[in-house]
């Protein structure tokens, strides 16, 4: 089996599953309680805090645990939502391709009368940073832009757009789920003011994550109960968990640039060879993606039944982001840059991991090949297509 997916998840790391079952076996104290088991549970937490904060350059009191991206974006963008409202400024900017944890929670404001500005996507599927500039009004009080894209794997201009937002003093949000683990990311460097993460998403457990916030900005509660996390997220921590994700980062960046240069490559080959399939379209920028994405438009399939000849094959991939697999809408992300529906519904995305290899390369584009040209031999479409009765989109 080929493991082509890890936008959606990865394989946790053997590291991470020691350190899970060390803390579950021996460290199980709850780290809210005083006597020495709890505190030694708390340093456990603590010290997960400390390195997790020092890849980011983070101070520790910046880093809040969460149960992952998802939350870690609601949180973050409501917060910044309740400071504005304080303020009299109900105006956020976005953009039309974020994860659905940020646009679900954009569509939950607008209920509540704020101005949500989406900005358009180009074809290359990145924002520009001028275009967020004139879209900054004297009534924003967030913009939001993910870092790296969940499934075109286009790198946004965050140190740019960061400037602007500190300049103009509007607190940035990125989500950077698909980015941590997998590019480096400095927080301060690149003026982030709030960061959402995901353990799963580099190696470690699911159920695991963790939201940066600035400090001075205050951050508003999701959930009410105990006085965990600084009183700002209830609820007894996962101690092995969150150990288990701070190892799996460390690990990760420590071996950032080997796992880089062997990803890309591997990435590019398999992007020349697809692109020798006639009407198809690499999607988002070639160089500013991520190591390990690629995403391919065909024209005249069906990108399920693409993915299901692949499993047969022993290829795991996916069309595009795993929380709307069991949709049959073309994917928002495709449409954003440009795309329409027809051509949208034939996508592929396929995510790497460390562990791919050349061999594993060549499989796959000899595969992807042969399902393509099966999927177009019986495929209405593509006859018409290929009769002239339809023209080409690809």
């Amino acid at each position: 089996m080929i493991y082509a997916d890890n936008a959606a998840t990865t394989k946790m790391s053997d590291a991470a599953i020691e350190i899970m079952i060390k803390h579950m076996k021996e460290n199980y104290g709850n780290p809210s309680s005083l006597y020495e088991f709890g505190q030694q549970a708390k340093e456990i937490l603590e010290a997960a805090r400390r390195d997790v904060a020092g890849i980011i350059n983070a101070k520790p009191e910046e880093i809040y645990f969460t149960s992952g991206g998802s939350e870690a974006d609601n949180q973050a963008i409501l917060s910044a939502a309740e400071l504005g409202k304080k303020q009299g400024k109900k105006h956020i900017i976005s953009s039309a391709f974020e994860h659905h944890a940020v646009l679900h929670t954009l569509e939950k404001l607008k209920k509540q009368g704020f101005d949500i500005t989406l900005l358009d996507v180009h074809e290359d599927g990145l924002i520009r940073p001028e275009e967020v500039a004139a879209a900054i009004r004297e009534d924003t009080c967030l913009v939001t832009i993910m870092y790296a894209n969940n499934e075109i794997g286009t790198i946004q201009p965050i140190k740019e757009i960061g400037a602007i937002c500190r300049e103009k003093k509007v607190i940035f949000h990125t989500d950077a789920v698909q980015a941590i683990g997998h590019v480096p990311v400095n927080v301060q460097e690149e003026n982030i003011d709030m960061l959402s993460s995901s353990g799963h998403k580099f190696h470690g457990p699911k159920g695991t994550g963790f939201l940066y916030v600035k400090k001075g900005i205050a951050l508003a509660n999701l959930i009410e109960g105990g006085s965990q996390e600084r009183g700002k997220r209830a609820g007894t921590e996962n101690v092995p968990g969150i150990a288990a994700m701070a190892e799996a980062l460390k690990e990760i960046c420590d071996n950032m640039v080997e796992n880089t240069a062997h990803i890309q490559a591997v990435r590019d080959k398999i992007i020349s060879g697809l692109a020798e399939i006639p009407h198809s379209v690499l999607n988002g920028d070639a160089v500013k993606r991520l190591p390990g994405n690629i995403n391919f438009c065909f024209e005249g399939i069906e990108g399920e039944s693409l993915l299901l000849l692949l499993d047969d094959k022993g290829i795991q991939a996916s069309s595009g982001s795993a929380c709307t697999s069991g949709s049959l809408d073309p994917s928002h992300v495709l449409l954003a840059i440009g795309r329409v529906h027809d051509v949208a519904h034939g996508s592929l995305r396929l995510s790497l991991g460390e562990d791919i290899t050349e061999t594993d390369a060549n499989y796959i584009i000899k595969s992807v090949k042969e399902v393509v040209e099966h999927l177009r031999s019986f495929s209405p479409v593509w006859r018409d297509l290929t009769t002239g009765k339809a023209k080409h989109l690809i």
